[in-house]
């Protein structure tokens, strides 16, 4: 089957199409599962850190003002 067809089929334009190729290509499926874990940890812990960054610039900023 053509990309273009698989494309079309799916409603996806060819370039992330080829994006997802270069990105997941080789992998296995237990690597593909992996790479979305370790992808959604990260996300996880970079919505905690920026959380920690704003409570600790709410509670400095009074202190700034004085």
């Amino acid at each position: 089957m053509a990309t273009g067809e698989i494309c079309r089929r799916h409603g996806v334009s060819s370039a992330p199409f080829y994006k997802w190729k270069a990105k997941y290509g080789g992998l296995d499926v237990s690597d593909t599962r992996k790479l979305k874990m370790l992808e959604s940890e990260n996300a996880r812990l970079k919505k905690l850190l920026a959380d920690s960054m704003l409570d600790n610039s709410i509670l400095k900023d009074p202190l700034g003002k004085n």
